[in-house]
C-alpha cells in the first residue's frame, strides 16, 4: 500500500461537472456555459466523460468547450485519454481504473497537469495517492448510474479515505439535500444534479449554496 500523499497544492475547485451529452436537456457547450455562470469564478471545474467518443471527436468537443472554462476560471479535464489531454493543451485528465497509472500520465503531460483519479474503496486512494492530484470517490449515496460498483459507501468511509491527504470529491446521489452529511471531501463531483439536471443554470446555483454553506466558500 502507497504510503502518504507527497506535499502539492490541492486542486481550487469545489465542484466537478461530469458531462453526458446525451442526457443533457441542451446542446453541451450551452449547459456548460450555463451551469459556470451560476457558480463564482474558479469554484467548478469540468470533466468530459463522453466514453463512446472517439480520439477526434473528444478533441472537437474539447475546443469547443475550453474558451468557456477558461472565462470562468474552470479547469477542463478528459475522461482516460491524456493523448486527447495534450494535443488540445488542457487542464489535465481523469483517469478510471482501467486506464494508464497517474504517474505514466503525469510523466505524457507534465508536471503543472492536473490529473485525477476514479477511486471506489480507501485502498484504491492509497494506491493514487503518490501521483494523482485528487481522486472521485463513491458511489457515497445510492444511485442507479453507480449500482454497478455495488452499495453505497457511506460518508464515513469517504471520511477514512479522506484522511489519507488525497483531495476527495464525493461523488454518487450527492444533492444539495445530503450534502451536509459529507464530511472530509474537498468538493463534490456531479453529473444528474450538474450538467445533467434539467435546469444546469438552477441545479449548480443550489448545490454550490449547500456546499458553501457546509465548508465556507
Amino acid at each position: 500500500m502507497s504510503g502518504p500523499r507527497l506535499p502539492r497544492d490541492a486542486p481550487g475547485f469545489s465542484l466537478l461537472l461530469v458531462t453526458d451529452r446525451k442526457a443533457s436537456p441542451v446542446p453541451l457547450p450551452e449547459a456548460v456555459a450555463a451551469a459556470l455562470g451560476a457558480a463564482p469564478p474558479g469554484v467548478a471545474a469540468v470533466q468530459i466523460r463522453e466514453k463512446d467518443l472517439g480520439g477526434r471527436a473528444l478533441a472537437e468537443l474539447a475546443r469547443a468547450l475550453q474558451p468557456l472554462c477558461r472565462a470562468r476560471g474552470a479547469p477542463l479535464f478528459v475522461n482516460d485519454r491524456a493523448d486527447v489531454a495534450l494535443a488540445v493543451g488542457l487542464s489535465g485528465v481523469h483517469l478510471a481504473g482501467t486506464s494508464i497509472s497517474a504517474a505514466d500520465a503525469r510523466e505524457l503531460l507534465g508536471g503543472a497537469a492536473i490529473v485525477g483519479v476514479s477511486c471506489h474503496s480507501r485502498d484504491e486512494v492509497a494506491a493514487a495517492a503518490a501521483a494523482a492530484d485528487y481522486a472521485t470517490f463513491g458511489p457515497i449515496f445510492d444511485t442507479p448510474s453507480k449500482r454497478a460498483y455495488g452499495p453505497p459507501k457511506g460518508p464515513a468511509a469517504l471520511a477514512e479515505a479522506a484522511a489519507l491527504g488525497l483531495p476527495l470529491y464525493a461523488l454518487g446521489g450527492v444533492r444539495p439535500e445530503n450534502v451536509v452529511g459529507i464530511t472530509g471531501a474537498r468538493g463534490i463531483a456531479a453529473l444528474s444534479c450538474g450538467l445533467g439536471a434539467p435546469d444546469p443554470a438552477e441545479a449548480v446555483r443550489r448545490l454550490w449554496a449547500a456546499w458553501s454553506a457546509l465548508s465556507g466558500p
